[in-house]
């Protein structure tokens, strides 16, 4: 005896019905109070002086600090990033001179704190009177200089905050390279494929995708570590805002208007992380993360439909 053939059930009288999520909603509602508390009592606290913050936020002396903090923080992140990849292929080499100086230089540097490090900068003039080049062990000077004119309240600056970034970039950009399969090495070896082509066309693009989320941390962390550079007397952001509320004794108003700078800046530059990781991400991943704008779209088009199927 046969069965009797299974009828498809019909669902086409059924109505749709959004999912509930009560635990959300009620999440979501207890963080808004308390944003919204938040921003009451910054709105209505007089003590913030939200007056003398817009007062000074664009005055020409905060923004000259603000240009000099993103000068130190371009210079300093670029030379810092290119000498932290040699140091890396150092490192990565088959030579153990090569590997003993990068270790030894990322032990120096990342053993001592940023701030001691320029301060030892700032003051190599009292170890060295004259910076010379020349022959060694003999008198022959091809050029010379003192230290005090050389090293400036700039070039401390400078020196400190891109020997402290080598140090960390070498180790990211180390740590990158060796994520890369080194089976697709040997394999690219064995096609033929030059040693140049195989370092720029395999190994950078794959280990690009684990050196930038890092990288734009340490840029981030750089701009803020510019603040450091107070102690010189050199006039970046918050040096600035220092001598200001020292001479108008306003000092969280001041200290309002160098934060919100900060803010600005890491912003910006996060943003540039996330299109950037984006990029470098394909390949890697079947489908792409949704942009913020295409997330948006995609919200507004769902909860639009929903109410469009409830009701043919």
């Amino acid at each position: 005896m046969e069965a009797a053939p299974r009828v498809a059930k019909d669902y086409s009288s059924y109505r749709v019905v959004a999912a509930k999520h009560p635990w959300r909603w009620v999440g979501t509602a207890v963080i808004a109070l308390g944003v919204l508390a938040v921003a009451w009592s910054l709105a209505t606290n007089p003590r913030w002086e939200w007056g003398v913050v817009a007062q000074w936020f664009t005055a020409q002396s905060v923004v000259n600090g603000l240009v000099e903090t993103l000068k130190l923080t371009a210079i300093s992140g670029v030379l810092g990033f290119v000498l932290g990849f040699i140091l890396a292929l150092m490192r990565l080499s088959a030579s153990p001179l090569l590997v003993s100086v990068s270790w030894t230089f990322s032990w120096i540097f990342r053993s001592t704190p940023l701030l001691v490090q320029m301060l030892l900068w700032y003051n190599l003039g009292y170890l060295y009177e004259k910076i010379s080049l020349g022959v060694p062990f003999t008198d022959v000077r091809f050029f010379e200089v003192q230290t005090t004119t050389l090293i400036s309240q700039f070039a401390a600056a400078v020196l400190g905050l891109t020997l402290n970034q080598a140090a960390y970039s070498a180790e990211i950009i180390r740590g990158g390279i060796l994520s890369v399969d080194q089976g697709q090495l040997e394999a690219a070896a064995a096609l033929g494929i030059p040693a140049w082509r195989r370092s720029t066309r395999i190994v950078l693009p794959q280990a690009m995708r684990a050196i930038l989320p890092t990288a734009f941390n340490e840029i981030i962390g750089l701009v803020k570590g510019t603040s450091i550079v107070y102690v010189l007397a050199y006039s970046e952001l918050f040096y600035t805002v220092q001598v200001i509320y020292n001479r108008t004794q306003q000092v969280l108003p001041l200290l309002l208007v160098a934060t919100l700078w900060y803010i600005v800046i890491t912003s910006v530059l996060s943003v540039f992380q996330y299109y950037i990781e984006r990029h470098y991400s394909k390949g890697a991943v079947r489908n792409l993360p949704l942009t913020p704008l295409q997330k948006a779209r995609k919200f507004f088009a769902t909860h639009a439909a929903v109410p469009n199927r409830r009701n043919p």
